[in-house]
């Protein structure tokens, strides 16, 4: 068995706000396995300023684990264990490897194009005259879920416009997800939550910078809208850690990105302790290519979840891989008439 690292640069089509920032590009990684004639792909997606393997020995890692793949997934697993997004690639490319199609890794109904995922249709922040027509094109395509980036622009401009999707549409209608990446300061996050909840919404994630245990605890607590834990779930590794943020904050649901968290064994493990905890989840891809995309996806399908999972990132740019997926009436959708095309 040999193994091989390459390096990716995705172009977005158009800029994409978060309130860290404006990205155009975005780097990602993979690694390739080689035995009998056979070959696995996976995809280590890290996101540079928020992953917690953002470091300057990632490359190293890589090469390490490429020289180390002899040693089996379990075993790199664990030494992987503070890189978790080359855990999820190092998952993805074994799962890959041993799969009779090196893209079909969870066999369903999902991959053989006979069902479908429900997902978000996703709004990025910008000017208000940006965001409306983002929106007005999700209605178009479908979406009856929609998540909106806030926390960048002016806050009343932001309402400004909830308000004026909720005049035409009620909570029946389409359900709205707001992420504020941590935008919220600590004394002011209350307010703006009773001001966000006048508009039906499903839920905000992450209202506060992560690692505010308290604070947090007590907004979850006193919240008028539900609060779902995102940038809170990365770095925290072990298992009794795990279950004492959830214990702590008690939020009312998690958010799993699993190449933020540990790929797919990482992300279970969130699952089962949030469970326990009769706190609820769903799944989101991290800017992945399509071939990230796919195997989150696929994973995804196999939890039988029926919220609208955060999966619609695949279109996002100009140079990704050609590949069945396609988004359709607001769900992901394997169309098998769409070949992969994967060339690096």
């Amino acid at each position: 068995m040999k193994a091989t690292y390459h390096k990716y640069n995705l172009e977005f089509k158009r800029p994409s706000g978060t309130s860290r920032g404006v990205m155009t590009t975005k780097e990602t990684w993979f690694i390739v396995i080689e035995q009998n004639g056979k070959t696995g792909v996976g995809e280590c997606g890290i996101l540079r300023g928020l992953s917690i393997d953002d470091r300057p020995d990632y490359e190293a890692k890589l090469k390490w684990t490429c020289d180390n793949i002899n040693l089996g997934l379990d075993e790199l697993l664990s030494d992987l264990i503070e890189f978790p997004s080359i855990q999820f690639g190092v998952e993805t490319a074994f799962k890959s490897l041993e799969s009779t199609d090196q893209f079909e890794l969870f066999p369903s109904d999902f991959s053989t194009g006979q069902d479908s995922i429900p997902i978000n249709g996703l709004v990025w922040m910008g000017s208000e005259d940006f965001m409306r027509t983002q929106i007005k094109e999700k209605i178009a395509a479908g979406f009856d879920c929609i998540k909106l980036k806030i926390g960048a622009i002016d806050f009343q401009t932001e309402l400004n416009i909830l308000k004026s999707i909720r005049k035409v549409f009620s909570v029946n209608d389409i359900e709205l997800r707001v992420d504020a990446n941590g935008a919220f300061l600590p004394n002011e996050a209350l307010e703006k939550l009773k001001r966000l909840s006048e508009y039906k919404l499903h839920s905000i994630e992450q209202p506060i910078k992560p690692k505010q245990f308290e604070v947090m605890a007590k907004l979850c607590e006193d919240t008028p809208l539900p609060i779902a834990l995102d940038e809170e779930l990365i770095g925290v590794f072990k298992n009794e850690e795990k279950q004492n943020v959830l214990q702590t904050i008690n939020p009312q649901y998690i958010i799993l990105k699993p190449s933020l968290v540990g790929g797919f064994s990482g992300s279970k493990e969130w699952i089962d302790i949030a469970e326990k905890l009769n706190i609820n989840w769903w799944i989101t891809s991290a800017l992945e290519s399509n071939v990230g995309l796919n195997a989150i996806s696929q994973w995804t399908y196999t939890l039988n979840s029926k919220m609208p999972q955060g999966l619609g990132t695949g279109s996002l740019y100009t140079n990704n891989f050609s590949s069945p997926l396609i988004v359709k009436n607001g769900t992901l959708q394997y169309n098998l008439k769409q070949p992969w095309k994967f060339n690096l």
